[in-house]
């Protein structure tokens, strides 16, 4: 042993902290008292004694031995000498040969902590200086129970050490798990094979846990070692007498599967599929609806399902290299495997349903290769079709109005026989219509005595056809007839049959979701229009008792609507009076629940919208209804805004600002009916939105909750200047002023988009206003970019990332509309600092989407100031500035080469630096000639060369060049 001497002594005081009761300082001590023992060289060995001889009875204390153990061979097992190595050995072997004589056993925790611990030393050791670990730890324990424990946990702990592929591991460490596994099936798998034979034998009958243990081993090294060893008679005959043993008989469906799944030949597979499923049938376990316990039987399904992909995987493998006669085979192997799979998918239990999913899919997928079905085949499609339709109903306990974690496994659920139901489309499109037109038209010939869920399933068939037979911009009712009719057919009986008045909500979501998914059907057959309508106006949709459905069909309505509105035209004044009190702007004094929560009447107000500009009534009744529409807005505002200063109570502040905002928003949405400045001026509503200006403009004055107010302001801005083009741009002035004042990071940022709308969109028309309003929205950046933040203050930080890239993409619009006057006139003194911050954007900053953007906007000033009749001294700010911005911001080490945006940013460099050899000529080259480059120690022939590069037209070439250039220079 390492250390003959005095026995090692630790700080019981210390060990106290380890009980999660101890005081804090005791704790703090038990810390310090780890890192210690971790770091030191050898005051560990007393953890090893402690272990060996166990001498302490605390848990805590014998899960801190494993932890400073543990620390020892994962971090500093290198450094450990050969006597050392040597200890850790025989502590282990010391203590699991304690464990064999232990009336009990350790806690759980405990034992999975010595398995990793032995597997980390197995790991670090087996190829080297411990080749007979297995053969040590199973002479060993032979078949105690205790030591069996120990042994199956530290088999599942080397799993996840050297096999589990979710565990991310270096090149080294793969290389070093290949050796090992090779290592493994050369010198101790036959043993370790036989080992868990011994043990599930000796304990199916006494020890459940240890053969569930077992059996984890098992289907865990199935997969990387020679199937022989376990898929044979002795070995599989076990398997399945635990089959049937209650304790056991999931884990050993779980260890079958693993056989199962494991790669091989695929003749070989059949077989081996074959002969498990015969044993199983003869062993009645195919007789699922005897069957009781679902937690088994889903695991049945899982073991099925693999069989079954097993066989299609086969079959697709045979069939690709035509070996025609055994893919028939295969072929009728797994369609012998169909009744079981069906009696499995239609399983009242979901969980088990789910498990055969995937085999279903993939049988489908077999038959859609096939060039005919044969008669059973089709059977099979028409049986797999109507388990479909009967497990997409809801059952009785499904709670629409509050869903929770089962209702969303349902929904999940629903989406894997959605896809089951889009393939058996494919396959069969004909006997797919056929099916669901029998559905349809059986349920909804009695929906008025059918329960709710088979009725919301008939209509829910009938909007899943739309995507399991897509059609090309939804044009269902075009191109092929049988289809055109048969949806029409069905379409014509869901609007007549009066289903509509049927009141649980998920019958009544799922109508007006197939209307408007099928609202081409309108084209054909408008009549119907008025039926529908009623129906989205009244107690069966936006009235309904539901909130859930009065807020799903708000937006159904304002889509059918959008695609109809051609044909509103005789029914817009009804729909307007109807929807009337859905429009108001539900005061906040007003106690009561509104219909519709302010999200919904967003969508209420542009469906006005569009009825108004849409309709076909003269510029003057389309500018009364808007101004109708939009008029109890605007009073309405101006009385909240009055009362918001006078507010004291700081919620209720919240509440009118809140209130204050959907208003602004509802008049901006009604808007989204218009497309430009014309379409307003014909429906002579130009008046009614400048009126809307002049009420919400003085809400950028209000002295409190101001970020709510401008946020709203801003966006409804954003849309006059779309609506009202050159008409909104006398607001924009004052506007501009208020929206300047006292500003946070994100105001900014998000007033700096409205001023580039319209620079980019007025452009000299707006200069005067530009020129006047540069420098103070400059300085307003400039002032909270300025301000002091704490350096871990991550919010903070990327609050100013964005202003900054904000302010460079304003520049950038500037001087890309060609108003360099606007910069130009701003004075030398403003002009300079304005350019500074752009070097500094490029350099300074490790941003590449901003730096990119400065480097645009150097090359468009480059242009613009950088010719002989230019700007007075920007061709020395040229040399001085923009010409060492082109080297230093590729050479910083943040510059990173291998990044895409980067890559970009010395594109921009590249054109840059284009620009100026444009722009000054020889005068360029001579400049970095004889000074620049010499002055960054670059060499007369590096320079020669780059100069040449420079002067040739293609671009591209210089890319390339100057990318391998910095390459270099950062070397």
């Amino acid at each position: 042993m390492a250390c003959q001497s005095a026995p090692a002594i630790m700080d019981e005081q210390a060990l106290l902290g380890l009980n999660p009761n101890a005081d804090a300082c005791y704790r703090q001590r038990a810390l310090a008292y780890f890192e210690q023992l971790k770091e030191s060289q050898d005051a560990w060995e007393a953890c090893a004694e402690a272990l060996a001889k166990g001498i302490y009875s605390d848990d805590h204390v014998k899960f801190f031995c494993f932890q400073v153990l543990e620390h020892q061979i994962k971090y500093r097992h290198g450094v450990l000498n050969a006597a050392q190595q040597q200890l850790i050995r025989e502590t282990l072997m010391k203590w699991l040969q304690t464990q064999l004589m232990n009336m009990h056993q350790e806690k759980p925790f405990i034992r999975n902590k010595a398995a990793q611990v032995l597997a980390l030393t197995f790991v670090r050791e087996y190829l080297t200086h411990w080749p007979k670990f297995f053969f040590d730890i199973l002479t060993l324990i032979g078949l105690n129970p205790h030591g069996v424990d120990i042994y199956l946990r530290t088999l599942m702990a080397i799993d996840a050490e050297v096999v589990d592929r979710d565990i991310m591991h270096s090149h080294e460490e793969v290389r070093r798990n290949t050796l090992i596994k090779d290592g493994m099936r050369e010198q101790c798998i036959p043993s370790l094979v036989e080992s868990w034979f011994q043990i599930l034998q000796a304990y199916q009958q006494s020890h459940s846990e240890i053969t569930c243990q077992c059996l984890e081993v098992v289907g865990a090294y199935v997969s990387w070692i020679d199937l022989n060893l376990i898929a044979n008679d002795r070995f599989v005959n076990l398997l399945l007498s635990q089959m049937s043993v209650e304790d056991l008989r999931e884990e050993a469906c779980d260890c079958l599967f693993e056989i199962i799944n494991k790669g091989m030949d695929p003749v070989d597979k059949t077989k081996l599929v074959e002969s498990l499923c015969q044993v199983l049938q003869s062993a009645g376990f195919f007789n699922v609806e005897q069957e009781e316990d679902v937690d088994f039987l889903a695991k049945f399904s899982r073991l099925v399902n693999g069989m079954g992909q097993s066989l299609v995987l086969s079959w697709t493998k045979l069939h690709k290299t035509g070996n025609v006669k055994i893919a028939a085979e295969t072929l009728r192997a797994m369609e012998a495997k169909v009744p079981l799979m069906l009696q499995l998918l239609v399983h009242e239990d979901d969980d088990i349903s789910a498990n055969i999913v995937g085999f279903c899919y993939e049988y489908l997928h077999v038959l859609k290769q096939l060039p005919l079905l044969t008669d059973q085949q089709k059977a099979n499609v028409e049986a797999i079709m109507l388990a479909v339709m009967k497990k997409l109903t809801y059952d009785d306990e499904y709670n629409f109005e509050n869903e929770g974690e089962d209702e969303a496994m349902f929904v999940e659920y629903r989406k894997q026989l959605k896809m089951l139901m889009d393939r058996l489309a494919q396959v069969s499109p004909e006997l797919f219509l056929g099916s669901v037109r029998r559905v349809f038209n059986n349920t909804l010939q009695s929906w008025q005595t059918a329960p709710f869920m088979e009725v919301e399933v008939a209509v829910r068939l009938l909007y899943m056809l739309g995507e399991a037979l897509p059609a090309s911009h939804g044009a269902h009712f075009t191109g092929d007839a049988a289809k055109a009719s048969t949806l029409q057919e069905m379409m014509r009986t869901l609007i007549s049959s009066g289903v509509s008045e049927y009141q649980h909500a998920s019958v009544a979501l799922e109508f007006f979701e197939t209307v408007v998914r099928y609202d081409k059907f309108f084209l054909v057959e408008p009549q119907h229009i008025p039926n529908v309508l009623m129906a989205f106006l009244d107690h069966r949709g936006l009235r309904h008792s539901s909130p859930k459905v009065r807020s799903r069909v708000a937006y159904l309505f304002s889509r059918f609507v959008k695609t109809l509105h051609k044909h509103m035209n005789a029914f817009i004044e009804d729909i307007l009076s109807r929807i009337q009190d859905l429009l108001e702007l539900a005061p906040p004094e007003n106690g009561f629940p509104a219909l519709l929560t302010n999200d919904d009447q967003l969508f209420i107000f542009e469906t006005a919208g569009v009825l108004i500009v849409y309709g076909e009534s003269p510029a003057e009744r389309k500018q009364a209804l808007m101004r109708s529409l939009l008029n109890p807005l605007i009073e309405g505002f101006r009385l909240l805004l009055a009362k918001l200063p006078q507010e004291v109570d700081e919620d209720r502040q919240t509440v009118l600002a809140d209130c204050l905002s959907h208003a602004v928003g509802f008049a901006s949405r009604t808007s989204k009916a218009f497309s430009n400045k014309q379409t307003v001026k014909t429906c002579g509503c130009t008046e009614v939105y400048r009126d809307c200006l002049h009420a919400f403009l003085p809400a950028l004055s209000c002295p409190v909750q101001r970020a709510p107010l401008r946020s709203a302001v801003r966006s409804f801005l954003h849309r006059m200047i779309i609506c009202l083009e050159e008409e909104v741009l006398p607001f924009i002035p004052a506007a501009s002023e208020h929206m300047l004042k006292d500003c946070e990071p994100k105001d900014l940022q998000e007033f700096i988009p409205l001023i580039s709308q319209i620079t980019a969109k007025f452009k000299g028309q707006v200069s005067p206003f530009l020129q006047q309003v540069f420098m103070p929205l400059v300085l307003a950046i400039f002032e909270v970019l300025g301000r002091p933040a704490e350096d871990n203050d991550q919010t903070a930080a990327l609050e100013k990332q964005m202003l900054r890239r904000s302010y460079f993409a304003f520049i950038q619009t500037v001087t890309g509309s060609g108003m360099n006057e606007v910069m130009a006139n701003q004075g030398a003194e403003n002009v300079e600092r304005v350019l500074f911050t752009i070097i500094q954007g490029a350099v300074d900053f490790p941003d590449p989407i901003a730096q990119k953007t400065c480097f645009i906007i150097l090359t468009k000033l480059v242009e613009l100031w950088g010719g002989k009749d230019g700007l007075v001294g920007f061709p020395d700010f040229i040399y001085k500035h923009i010409v060492p911005a082109c080297f230093m911001a590729p050479l910083k080490p943040t510059f990173d080469l291998s990044d895409a945006q980067t890559v970009l940013t010395l594109s921009e460099i590249t054109l840059t630096l284009k620009m100026i050899h444009l722009k000054r000529g020889p005068e360029f080259i001579q400049f970095l000639q004889q000074e620049y480059l010499p002055s960054l120690q670059v060499s007369a022939d590096i320079t020669q060369e780059l100069c040449q590069v420079l002067e040739q037209p293609d671009v591209k070439v210089l890319k390339n060049y100057m990318k391998a250039f910095f390459q270099r220079g950062k070397l």
